[in-house]
């Protein structure tokens, strides 16, 4: 989603002395520029630091931020999956509406940032399918296409997806930003 910009990207891993970050924010933007700020502070370097869950309208947003969590604090993808289809076991498809969501935070050295927000709206299908992508994807149900995120190839899972559209917004500014400077 990043490739072709102007900068050299480093990950996590090239930071090993990073402390663990807990996200105990109250929203993914709150858990974003937590992430964000302390590794910037940290690196005294410019960070983009993502935040993003599902939210299912049927269970009153769960999981939403405790996406990750969901199942508890020794969660995986399977067993989040899991739980949610139990919860939503004999619940028919038209109430099984979700949505995808991202808060991305580009920030700068000195506290400065700027928050890039995705959508992704599908519905929760009652049975797992295919095998890309991660966390709920295959009960991600789209139902315009039929498939599940899981089922998408990746380069057009990374054109539609909630981080697709926060990061398309972070690109256009990063350009933007790169040719006025501001």
């Amino acid at each position: 989603m990043l490739a072709g910009l102007d900068f050299e990207l480093l990950s996590l891993d090239d930071f090993p002395a990073i402390p663990d970050i807990v996200e105990d924010g109250h929203s993914y933007l709150e858990n974003s520029l937590k992430k964000a700020s302390i590794v910037s502070e940290f690196t005294g370097e410019m960070v983009l630091s993502d935040d993003s869950g599902l939210e299912v309208d049927a269970l009153s947003g769960a999981p939403g931020i405790y996406s990750s969590r969901y199942d508890g604090d020794n969660a995986t993808d399977e067993s989040n999956v899991k739980k949610l289809l139990k919860e939503l076991q004999g619940m028919p498809p038209e109430k099984r509406s979700a949505t995808y969501h991202c808060a991305l935070v580009f920030y700068m050295p000195g506290g400065t940032y700027e928050v890039f927000n995705g959508r992704w709206e599908g519905r929760i299908h009652d049975v797992p399918l295919g095998e890309g992508g991660f966390g709920y994807d295959p009960v991600f149900l789209l139902p315009d296409r039929g498939v599940t995120a899981a089922q998408l190839p990746a380069d057009e899972k990374n054109r539609l997806s909630h981080r697709a559209q926060a990061f398309a917004g972070f690109r256009e500014r990063w350009q933007n930003y790169n040719s006025d400077g501001a």
